[in-house]
């Protein structure tokens, strides 16, 4: 029997995030249990893209406080090894007439929230990117700041940091059983052992609405395989990610020379396939050759899936709820948990300490779902 004045399940960026923040504030006593290791979720699985270009106000102030977080990530964190941060930012391809004008409000919001984010002509994005094909886009949008960062080596860096300030992490253990009484959290059974506590957070990532369910708490989320290739490394020849919603495609170079590309299914079923297929490759190797031909000559190393825990609007859940006191969650990310981080990490610790957040926050809320506005929902997903 343990005893933990707070749980935190899922040792991805969000959980070790999460943990982090709050032993930085002096909180004793915080457990992190997973049933993998820490990043062997979603997180050690995503493209390692950070961007502010949004489409919605919401996720440009989480993107944009969380990019100033990663900048300045490895001192604040001590972290000894290279995170791989590089800014030499995204170029957003508009395909369609009407992407060209939803690109140009998004701008106007980002520019009012201090992202310096701009619209580009086709001669000016092929300056940026001279290999892109002409033919495949009408104009495009760039924000300088935005870029990549190891998802490894960030969660790492979290995950040190944390275990210097006390917090006590446990790996390949398995959350059984959540037991509760008079609509507060009693206990919680583990494949390895029992905590007795107040205060959960759920940061499972793809599992999230199981343990919502072990917990009583209907959490509208759902997982679905996204996936991801790496092809052999080459010299640098590509700066910033490209991507394009209409095509349904991200590529960026990544810092060794390798370039990774991933696109979303809209065939995929609601389940945990993590399995990566040759329709997948077959899809993607002729859209890259649409956009970015030179790319096309490259051979392919791996390919496999991962998580997005996805939400009716798109948006994450960051949350605490009147279905059981003491219980949190961070979830429904859609794909965008990994560059959230930062204030995923920060916003929970406020609203455990009952501390003012930085944000305002019922945008975020669980409560949210029960009169969604459609002009709410975040497009500028892949």
């Amino acid at each position: 029997m343990m005893k933990a004045d707070i749980l935190i399940v899922g040792a991805g960026i969000s959980g070790v995030a999460v943990a982090y923040n709050l032993a930085k504030k002096g909180v004793k006593n915080i457990y992190v249990i997973d049933k993998g290791y820490f990043a062997n979720g979603a997180t050690g699985r995503c493209g390692a893209g950070i961007r502010q270009q949004w489409g919605t106000e919401i996720n440009c102030r989480l993107a944009k406080k969380s990019i100033e977080f990663f900048e300045n990530a490895k001192k604040t964190l001590d972290y000894p090894g290279d995170l791989e941060f590089k800014q030499e930012g995204y170029l957003i391809l508009a395909i369609t007439n009407e992407e060209h004008e939803q690109f140009k409000k998004n701008v106007v919001l980002q520019n009012k929230l201090g992202i310096p984010s701009k619209q580009l002509t086709k001669d000016e994005a092929l300056k940026i990117v001279p290999h892109l094909n002409p033919n495949s886009f009408l104009s495009a949008t760039f924000c300088k700041t935005d870029g990549h960062l190891n998802p490894f080596k960030m969660t790492e860096a979290y995950y040190l940091a944390a275990k210097k300030l006390g917090v006590k992490f446990s790996f390949y253990e398995e959350v059984l059983k959540i037991h509760t009484k008079n609509n507060k959290i009693v206990e919680v059974i583990t494949s390895k052992d029992t905590y007795q506590t107040q205060i959960v957070v759920n940061t499972a990532g793809g599992y999230a609405k199981e343990i919502g369910n072990l917990a009583g708490v209907d959490i509208p989320v759902y997982s679905e395989n996204h996936e991801i290739l790496a092809t052999e490394p080459v010299e640098k020849m590509q700066g910033p990610m490209v991507m394009s919603f209409a095509k349904n495609i991200y590529c960026q170079q990544v810092p060794h020379g390798a370039f990774l590309m991933g696109r979303s299914n809209p065939y995929a079923e609601q389940n945990h396939d993590v399995e990566s297929s040759w329709q997948f490759l077959d899809a993607m190797s002729k859209t890259v050759v649409d956009i970015l031909p030179i790319v096309g000559n490259l051979r392919v190393v791996r390919q496999w899936g991962g998580s997005y825990n996805m939400s009716p609007d798109r948006q994450p859940i960051i949350s605490d709820t009147d279905q059981l006191e003491g219980f949190y969650m961070a979830c429904g990310f859609s794909g965008h948990g990994f560059m959230f981080a930062p204030m995923t990490g920060l916003l929970l610790t406020q609203m455990i300490l009952n501390e003012k957040t930085d944000i305002e926050m019922s945008s975020l809320h669980l409560g949210r779902f029960k009169n969604i506005d459609t002009k709410l929902i975040e497009k500028s997903v892949v």
